[in-house]
């Protein structure tokens, strides 16, 4: 049986609606914390487990006749990486074959801008010290989150980011969900540490093409410092740290962190996954 926990999260609900495509629902369970989130899969079958990353006696029940555990990051950026130690920890005490970890596809943690990555890279440390077999889902930056980056006035005002001529492979969120659910169903893990990125890099003046491209306006990328964006986020409101996060997010972009390119998200999709172009006339509805 494949425990998915943070199931109701956007990441979780496809990567189960996938396992429920090619496994009978009586072999997935998933973990949540608000079980009325959840009744839709309680209804189709799927066994529904309370619970949160903070209490180990509930992860060590929801563990129970668990084969295989994939551990959805969490969004406590302050405590998760003890919360995801407690998920490894539960899953060793109950017997648990194989846990998988969805991490990030940076380069060089000890060059991070946004410290706050680092979790991810602790994280996977803590998987690969568990003694279970493992699978490590390094997923680049979702091409979801491109709307929120560029803004709602991006065909009015062009794109304005301190990424610099960094580049990212993008893939959409819902061609990751379906390849870690393959993987969870039909690969054998051994030790294995998957890179989920798109086929191509992308700069942000490519995405401004690709969407001059597909909605016939003008849409300029103008490269600002990480300063004067700093800046202006704060004086729109944002709280200081927020906007120091952010900052630093686009800084790592700028400096390589995420445009490393792998065959990984390819192969266990069995198919191409979307490009850019495909992915921005879906999100801006072009």
């Amino acid at each position: 049986m494949i425990l998915v926990t943070g199931a109701t999260g956007k990441l979780g609900r496809i990567v189960v609606q996938h396992l429920l495509k090619d496994a009978a629902p009586d072999q997935i369970a998933v973990l949540v914390r608000d079980e009325s989130k959840a009744a839709d899969l309680k209804a189709a079958g799927v066994s529904v487990r309370v619970g949160h990353y903070d209490d180990l006696s509930l992860l060590g029940q929801a563990m129970q006749g668990i084969d295989r555990v994939l551990l959805i990051a969490g969004t406590d950026e302050e405590r998760r990486v003890q919360q995801h130690q407690n998920v490894i920890d539960a899953a060793k005490q109950a017997g648990v074959q194989g846990i998988a970890y969805t991490s990030r596809t940076l380069k060089d943690r000890s060059t991070l801008a946004n410290k706050l990555m680092e979790g991810h890279f602790q994280t996977e440390d803590a998987v690969r010290a568990s003694g279970l077999n493992y699978a490590v889902f390094r997923n680049v930056l979702y091409m979801d989150a491109l709307p929120q980056f560029v803004g709602e006035q991006v065909f009015e005002t062009g794109i304005r980011l301190p990424a610099g001529q960094g580049r990212v492979a993008f893939a959409l969120r819902s061609d990751m969900g379906e390849a870690i659910a393959n993987s969870l169903l039909n690969d054998q893990w051994n030790q294995t540490t998957y890179h989920l990125t798109g086929t191509e890099p992308y700069s942000f003046e490519d995405v401004a093409a690709e969407l001059t491209r597909l909605s016939g306006k003008a849409v300029a990328y103008y490269p600002v410092e990480a300063a004067a964006f700093e800046a202006q986020m704060i004086g729109r409101g944002v709280p200081p740290v927020v906007a120091q996060r952010v900052a630093g997010f686009m800084t790592d972009i700028k400096n390589g962190q995420e445009d490393e390119i792998s065959p990984d998200l390819e192969r266990l999709l069995g198919r191409r996954p979307a490009l850019l172009g495909e992915g921005l006339r879906t999100l801006f509805a072009l």
